[in-house]
């Protein structure tokens, strides 16, 4: 056993504990990580206060990147040393959806996050939060939770391949299939949409128009490619019809996660338009439809999980981009942080401020 810091949600609706851990050796099958950087996303947010549910107490943080440290018996993919970005959504690959391809849908792939994986010093269990236990100094994964980092990319960078630039580009790519000349509204302007912003770019869309909350958010959206900003209010919709020629958007891709700014997404694109919801919401946030509009409008209107995304196929083709420079990991972060600044970055995104806020080790 070895003691390492960790963030240990103690309890849904608990502070965050920022404490001692003990690990073990990693088991058959298994890998030991020492983390370089850790994303703080709004789902861990969501998973703290009960929005989701996790096993608790748990270790949360599931997007990360480190080196291995270790492996256990049968672990060939990966060796000590190695740079590796952690894979908080494994794919079983013989689940119904496995089999249809839809990997991002794997029935099997949280499975991990029910086992005890560690133990407080005073020998209380714990679980990994998302399967990998990310806000932690290092953490033990199933191998399968571990892919090769990608050359070229730093990675305390390599983070945010994990979870919000698979995510945000894989919603614009693979979910809306954003094509060449269409117009993009992305509502959220946190790190997912601002991979989502960077991804209607690199798809050559436009115009693309950003719509946040908070206008201090401006610069940060078209550094990422928006050539409009729309502060959220009753009439966003109209506004973004008369940035679009009178139309609405080709696509909204909402990742706030709110019922107002689904409705409003759908309402601010096209007849025909294509609204992709990523933003995670609580059974509380009700959106409604009249069968009229839905059949008037002829719209779509799809759920997102983890940008439809497959990390293994997925991972070098972010890389070439990042290699490229068409895509810029940096511009998602404005907060470098330690473990104990994780509750802040909690409070600043239920405060809709900054965009990524990254736990460096």
């Amino acid at each position: 056993m070895v003691v390492v810091r960790a963030a240990v949600l103690p309890s849904v609706g608990s502070p965050l504990e920022i404490t001692g851990i003990e690990l073990p050796e990693p088991g058959p099958g298994q890998v030991r990580v020492r983390l370089a950087a850790a994303g703080v996303c709004h789902s861990d947010l969501s998973l703290s206060n009960g929005t989701m549910r996790v096993p608790v107490p748990a270790v949360l943080g599931h997007e990360g990147a480190g080196t291995v440290l270790a492996v256990g018996d049968g672990v060939t993919h990966v060796a000590p040393g190695d740079g590796v970005v952690l894979n908080w959504a494994p794919s079983c690959g013989s689940c119904h959806h496995c089999g249809l391809g839809e990997v991002w849908l794997c029935a099997d792939a949280l499975t991990g996050a029910g086992r005890v994986y560690a133990v407080t010093e005073d020998g209380t269990e714990l679980h990994p939060g998302l399967n990998v236990a990310a806000f932690a100094e290092e953490t033990v994964v199933a191998a399968h939770c571990v892919l090769p980092a990608p050359d070229g990319v730093p990675l305390t960078e390599a983070a945010l391949l994990g979870c919000a630039v698979l995510t945000g580009y894989g919603a614009v790519h693979h979910s809306a299939r954003v094509r060449a000349g269409e117009s993009v509204a992305v509502f959220g302007v946190g790190g997912v949409g601002l991979a989502a912003l960077q991804a209607a770019r690199i798809a050559g869309a436009g115009p693309v128009v950003a719509v946040d909350v908070s206008p201090a958010k401006e610069a940060l959206a078209r550094a990422a490619g928006a050539t409009e900003f729309v502060v959220a209010s009753d009439t966003t919709a109209r506004e973004i019809r008369k940035l679009t020629g009178g139309q609405g958007a080709d696509v909204a891709v909402e990742c706030a996660g709110r019922a107002a700014a689904i409705r409003t997404a759908w309402d601010s694109t096209r007849r025909g338009g294509r609204t992709t919801v990523v933003g995670i919401g609580g059974k509380d946030q009700q959106v409604t439809f009249n069968a009229l509009e839905i059949f008037h409008w002829g719209r779509t209107l799809s759920g997102c999980v983890y940008g439809n995304s497959s990390p293994a196929d997925d991972l070098p083709v972010l890389a070439r981009r990042v290699r490229e420079g068409a895509l810029d990991l940096g511009l998602l972060v404005t907060d470098r942080i330690g473990l104990d600044g994780i509750p802040a970055a909690f409070d600043a995104m239920l405060a809709g401020k900054g965009g990524r806020a990254l736990v460096v080790f």
